[in-house]
């Protein structure tokens, strides 16, 4: 048996909110909006975001995140900050020729940007 990602829930406290934040910064539609779950998509894609309310405020680093490619890192960068999200740094593994960029959405979630 196969088994393929569908959908990555992101935890939040305002679905609503971080939703304006992920369309815009995805370029995706919102499919659903169940009030404590709001899904996103994008016309073609297998993959969805879901946001999920969840009582707890985001508290420490993400065990979990995903990375982001764009064909100009530091163009999606800037586009990102300047809808919300919050620079976190970047990261040059030594030895290794590879570089990207950490952020935070506006409720905290860590996410990174390659390219």
């Amino acid at each position: 048996m196969t088994l393929d990602i569908h959908n990555v829930v992101i935890n939040c406290e305002n679905p609503q909110r971080l939703a304006e934040f992920w369309t815009r910064a995805l370029e995706m539609d919102v499919l659903e909006d169940h009030g404590s779950f709001v899904l996103l998509g994008r016309r073609g894609s297998p993959v969805t975001l879901g946001l999920q309310r969840v009582p707890e405020s985001h508290i420490g680093k993400n065990r979990v995140h995903f990375d982001i490619h764009g064909e100009s890192r530091d163009v999606a960068v800037q586009r990102l900050v300047d809808l919300g999200a919050a620079l976190q740094g970047e990261q040059r593994p030594p030895g290794l020729n590879l570089v990207w960029t950490v952020l935070t959405d506006p409720d905290g979630n860590e996410f990174c940007i390659t390219g």
